[in-house]
């Protein structure tokens, strides 16, 4: 069946054309995420048409954007607003938490099962040396360690979440201020020793430092569900053939 908006026939050669910009997991899905592209965007242009809307330059997207500049408008975020986003959020607005550590790391491809064994060995090894003596880790680092970090006999310096594989990461933000990880950590790289030598607790910025990003995030959000009010709008008031978009979300503002 053929696709129309308001008597307006949208072509195949555009929908395959469009499709290739959609992920999906299948064709028929992908299709009908350029369908709706395609239909929400001649719905925009007609309506800009209509109301004769100037813009800058010949191309649609910039004549949509100034349909949407005109048509659609949301408050500014008071600071009122703003503080109570801040007071619901706390977790949100600190700084990160940070650890100081050290590690050695006894290298073994993932792939070679005797490798692996051995050097998960060695490293329980090694952690049964430092529980004993762990004033011995970097020399021991020195020694053994397989990552550059060993001339510095281990020590990672300072680190927040995301900045290690997320397998070391794990244990280094559960271990206690001076604690050598009692296992072996393994990563892809092989197996880790693990101490942590100092914690930092992240702290919460002020709501002042942060203000302006809640304000921005606030207005954002906003004008996302205005614009996709309005969208819908003129999908429901639309001659729309060949599709039902009724309750869809245009993918041109999410």
């Amino acid at each position: 069946m053929q696709i129309s908006v308001n008597g307006r026939l949208i072509e195949e050669r555009d929908i395959a054309r469009e499709t290739q910009y959609h992920a999906a997991s299948s064709l028929d899905e992908a299709r009908r995420k350029a369908v709706t592209a395609l239909v929400v965007r001649e719905l925009l242009v007609q309506r800009a048409q209509r109301l004769r809307v100037e813009q800058g330059s010949d191309d649609i997207e910039s004549l949509v954007q100034a349909l949407i500049d005109r048509e659609v408008s949301v408050p500014k975020a008071d600071e009122a607003a703003c503080r109570r986003y801040y007071d619901i959020n706390l977790k949100r607005f600190r700084s990160a938490d940070l650890v100081e550590a050290r590690h050695i790391l006894l290298p073994a491809p993932p792939e070679d099962n005797n490798t692996l064994a051995a050097a998960r060995a060695k490293a329980q090894g090694v952690i049964d040396v430092l529980k004993e003596r762990p004033e011995r880790f970097a020399d021991l680092a020195r020694e053994l360690s397989a990552c550059p970090s060993a001339k510095q006999g281990g020590n990672l310096g300072q680190l927040s979440r995301g900045s290690t594989v997320p397998e070391v990461e794990t244990f280094l933000f559960e271990l206690e201020e001076g604690q050598l990880c009692p296992v072996p950590v393994r990563s892809r790289y092989g197996f880790h020793v693990l101490i942590v030598d100092r914690r930092i607790e992240g702290r919460r910025l002020p709501f002042e430092a942060v203000h302006k990003k809640i304000a921005e995030y606030l207005e954002e959000r906003v004008w996302h569900q205005a614009a996709r009010q309005y969208v819908e709008l003129l999908i429901g008031s639309a001659d729309i053939k060949g599709i039902d978009l009724k309750g869809s979300v245009s993918p041109l503002v999410q």
